[in-house]
């Protein structure tokens, strides 16, 4: 099995990028979405970050806006909150990737070289397009949004420097430029 890596910053088409390569027969395990269900009613996270947040409970579940506003006016209890779902988030992953049977399963990760995953990768991936069009595509998604991304963006690693330390940079100009970068990775992979 082949262990691919795929990131890029909020905005840059790395859904796109990571559906694509599920078409194209990889396996896809998606950090954003572990972390969704961990917060979620009956999620393994639950109770250890309602513990730590008592006011990001809502409904059973962990309101992630609600956490956001808390870890906006106490940004020092972050690393706390790492400290519990990290864990978590790595044992979900290794979960997936032991019930795999795909020759390429990719690991769609936003903070790959923040975290370190990256030193559990085969190869990595950094999805790339210019900033007017990731502002573009940020607007399109919710325009009530903008310091939200602004914020999101300012945690994470620049792009430009995510696409230095990646393997292959895949350029998100469109829909068939993905996928024709995509099948040329596999390709060189699989042979």
């Amino acid at each position: 099995m082949i262990k691919i890596g795929l990131t890029g910053s909020v905005g840059m088409g790395k859904t796109t990028t990571a559906k694509v390569f599920e078409k194209l027969g990889c396996d896809v395990w998606d950090a954003d979405k572990t972390v969704h269900k961990l917060y979620s009613k009956g999620g393994k996270a639950v109770v250890k970050v309602a513990k730590l947040f008592p006011s990001s409970l809502e409904d059973g579940s962990i309101s992630r806006s609600r956490l956001k506003a808390l870890l906006k006016n106490e940004p020092e209890n972050l690393k706390e909150l790492e400290e519990i779902v990290h864990p978590m988030i790595l044992e979900d992953r290794k979960t997936f990737q032991k019930h795999t049977s795909s020759d390429v399963v990719v690991f769609d990760i936003p903070l790959l070289f923040e975290t370190g995953a990256d030193k559990d990768m085969d190869k990595t991936v950094c999805v790339f397009t210019s900033t007017k069009n990731q502002m573009e595509r940020l607007k399109n998604r919710n325009k009530e949004h903008d310091d939200y991304y602004k914020e999101l963006m300012s945690k994470q690693m620049p792009s430009s420097k995510k696409c230095d330390l990646a393997d292959y940079v895949i350029e998100t100009t469109s829909h068939e430029a993905v996928e024709k970068q995509v099948i040329e990775i596999l390709d060189i992979l699989r042979a």
